[in-house]
């Protein structure tokens, strides 16, 4: 499925961003074009003045300039003195440019009203007229036509400059737009392809988590469910006392049941958004002081010892949840007890470092190896130690780490001094009802 989705993603993403490339690729060629064109146009144009100026002022015409005009600006050169082609027209030009010459004089006079064979008596001032053309050989021309009087009569001239030049510019600006675009799109599809897969990574994650949630979940429960289908079983054929033991032994399990799917609501309500905190001032002292009592008896049962630290000045009221702050202090110490072997010691306290209220459970058990540190916060994940203990699912620091989320605040492990496992609890010490309005997802 994710394989799939991560197909499509690619696809999508590449060919959205390869469409605007394209698109603005277009745009940015079609001006650079547009403004070549203008750019050549406009120097035909001067090239063009430059020799009519020069044709005004001399009175004999040197071949080895027409032959200079014609090799620096591109141009075939037809010059008429009073109609009759020079001989320059004959040396230099081929014959497949008549057709072209003919259309061009066509043109002038037909859609510019400028007649090349008018005769000396019509023409008092130079006339002369630009325009651009496709020829009958297919190519694309700017054309000049202009009259220039003189002394003897009049002198007729047509400019041809082919474009084959510009275009063949063009058409290698072109390839090159495509080959920058084409390259530029292959590295938009790979780039697409680790970009969906980095988005991706997070559902497939999640997928992963929640189905592995869902097949603990199953095994969890399949436990006491299987034993309280056993023990209904036995009973109906199991003698007065028998039973009572195995009715116990139903209540037992169901209870168990009962609180896992409890915790398994309590994340629930985590990942979907749903589980909120009512903030109100509470004195952070008098939670610790009742969670210490609370179990402190349970300590003294199981052999261990159970102390508190806490700070010798009186501490302002700090607003959180104070139900849910000692729901995390229940789950840490009764995880530390778990752990802790007889004869051991675990310690609650509380202190301020910096604008951080630092709450901290330590104990002097084995400690958590360092390679599973990193999944000690995971759902159902229990050290080999307590896989025994049905007390424990592996659930509770896990909804401990939300609650403090929910808080702003952190929850990690450190090393206890001299071996053991130290879990704290790190709370912003500024947050004020109003700010928590932001913590609450």
């Amino acid at each position: 499925m994710f394989r799939k989705l991560h197909l499509q993603m690619t696809i999508f993403c590449a060919l959205i961003t390869s469409l605007i490339l394209t698109g603005f690729s277009c745009i940015c060629l079609s001006i650079s074009e547009q403004g070549a064109e203008q750019n050549s146009y406009i120097v035909f144009q001067n090239n063009i003045s430059s020799m009519l100026s020069h044709l005004e002022s001399q009175t004999t015409i040197s071949h080895q300039w027409l032959l200079q005009m014609k090799a620096s600006s591109n141009l075939d050169i037809f010059l008429y003195d009073n109609g009759q082609p020079l001989h320059f027209n004959t040396m230099e030009h081929a014959s497949a440019l008549d057709n072209v010459l003919e259309q061009a004089i066509q043109t002038a006079r037909e859609s510019h009203g400028l007649n090349l064979n008018a005769d000396s008596s019509q023409t008092i001032l130079t006339q002369h007229t630009e325009f651009s053309m496709k020829g009958s050989n297919g190519k694309d021309y700017y054309i000049s036509a202009a009259l220039l009087p003189r002394s003897g009569g009049v002198l007729s001239a047509v400019f041809l400059h082919c474009l084959d030049a510009e275009h063949a510019a063009f058409f290698r600006q072109r390839m090159l737009f495509f080959s920058i675009d084409l390259a530029a799109i292959l590295l938009l599809s790979v780039f697409s392809w680790f970009f969906t897969g980095r988005i991706i990574r997070p559902l497939r994650e999640s997928r992963k988590r929640q189905m592995q949630f869902i097949a603990s979940a199953s095994h969890e429960l399949r436990s006491p469910l299987t034993v309280i289908l056993s023990s209904l079983s036995a009973m109906k054929i199991a003698k007065k006392e028998e039973a009572e033991a195995f009715s116990h032994v139903i209540q037992s399990e169901g209870e168990r049941m009962s609180r896992l799917i409890g915790d398994m609501l309590t994340l629930a309500g985590a990942d979907n958004g749903s589980w909120s905190i009512q903030p109100a001032p509470v004195e952070l002292d008098t939670l610790l002081l009742q969670s210490y009592e609370k179990f402190e008896t349970v300590a003294a049962q199981k052999g261990m010892q159970l102390r508190i630290e806490l700070p010798d000045t009186a501490l302002p009221p700090y607003v959180c949840d104070g139900e849910r702050i000692a729901q995390v202090l229940s789950i840490l110490l009764d995880n530390a007890m778990s752990y802790t072997p007889q004869g051991g010691h675990i310690l609650l306290s509380l202190s301020k470092e910096g604008n951080r209220w630092m709450l901290r459970v330590q104990d002097n058990g084995p400690g958590i190896p360092q390679e599973a540190r990193a999944q000690i916060f995971e759902r159902f994940y229990r050290a080999e130690k307590s896989r025994k203990d049905k007390e424990h699912f592996g659930l509770g620091l896990c909804i401990a780490q939300e609650i403090v989320r929910l808080h702003r605040g952190r929850l990690y492990l450190d090393d206890t001094p001299g071996g053991g496992a130290t879990f704290v609890v790190s709370l912003p010490a500024n947050l004020t009802p109003g700010t928590y309005s932001q913590c609450i997802r």
